[in-house]
């Protein structure tokens, strides 16, 4: 019975992969939204596949993408030849993205994707193709209205792919990336209305690094401004408080003393005030939870 359902399962996979092979096949050629994580990793090989050198990678540098992630997608392309084109973008210059309003992430998306048609454009590309996937639909997803607007191609949603999917099938052609740490803009690591600004940006990257470097694999650091209570802001209490998100099974490692004081150390040298862990553990879109 197991093996009947695991056939019938690749069965399904095998079918979503033809869908997206010729959903790709008949854009022609493709400009492809580049960050080096596991959606679009996917989504490029598989491109690259269908259309070979009609296949474009396009990568945002910014202040919200963290250096390890732009030198992953640089070096996944060298690798594999795919034409590489890396534009600067600072989200942070976009009328009122810095005051975090629930629609940032249309803000970013809409500012990101216009750049990228015009790459398209001047190198001749059809289609500008980003990575988003099924599972993307039951998050609060403001940067997909973007996508729609402007006409961007979704083609793992369109051909049905779940994240586990894809990491199944990217272990199979043997991607890098296939257990790769999920990975959102640093952005989406603060509140709602706090001030975006680069010294809290630097903050959260090197606080992430960290944790990454002592072999932490999912990795989030709210960043809060205040320490806020269940009704809101604890009265009499200020400073920047980090709340690290990681996977429940790793909490043992984080509380052993060399570990736990090495964070909390090196959490207050970056200028945090006050260092928590979330006893819900990580989970996308935390931030996201108070707007329901």
């Amino acid at each position: 019975m197991k093996n009947h359902k695991l056939a019938l399962d690749n069965q399904k996979i095998n079918l979503k992969y033809q869908k997206l092979l010729d959903y790709l096949k008949s854009l022609g050629s493709a400009a492809v939204a580049f960050s080096g994580g596991v959606d679009s990793a996917f989504l490029l090989h598989t491109a690259v596949k269908a259309l070979g050198n009609q296949v474009i990678a396009v990568t945002a540098s910014s202040h919200l993408f963290p250096k390890r992630e732009l030198e992953e997608a640089k070096d996944f392309c060298k690798e594999r030849g795919i034409r590489h084109i890396v534009f600067e973008s600072e989200e942070l210059d976009i009328d009122g993205f810095r005051q975090n309003p629930k629609n940032r992430c249309y803000l970013c998306k809409h500012e990101l994707f216009v750049k990228i048609l015009a790459i398209a454009k001047e190198n001749g590309v059809a289609a500008v193709a980003e990575g988003s996937n099924v599972d993307d639909n039951d998050d609060y997803r403001p940067g997909l209205i973007a996508v729609k607007e402007l006409g961007i191609a979704s083609p793992l949603r369109y051909a049905e792919f779940t994240k586990e999917e894809i990491r199944s099938l990217s272990k199979e052609f043997a991607l890098p990336t296939w257990d790769k740490q999920s990975f959102a803009c640093l952005a989406s690591r603060f509140v709602y209305g706090e001030t975006i600004s680069e010294e809290k940006l630097q903050m959260i990257d090197r606080a992430e690094q960290l944790l990454l470097d002592l072999g932490f694999k999912q990795v989030r650091v709210r960043i809060h401004g205040t320490v806020s209570g269940i009704h809101g802001t604890v009265s009499g209490i200020h400073g920047t408080a980090a709340r690290i998100e990681i996977m429940p099974q790793e909490f043992g490692k984080i509380v052993e003393e060399g570990v736990r004081t090495r964070i909390n150390t090196q959490f207050k040298k970056y200028g945090f005030s006050y260092v928590t862990l979330d006893l819900m553990g990580y989970r996308t879109g935390s931030m996201n939870e108070t707007l329901y």
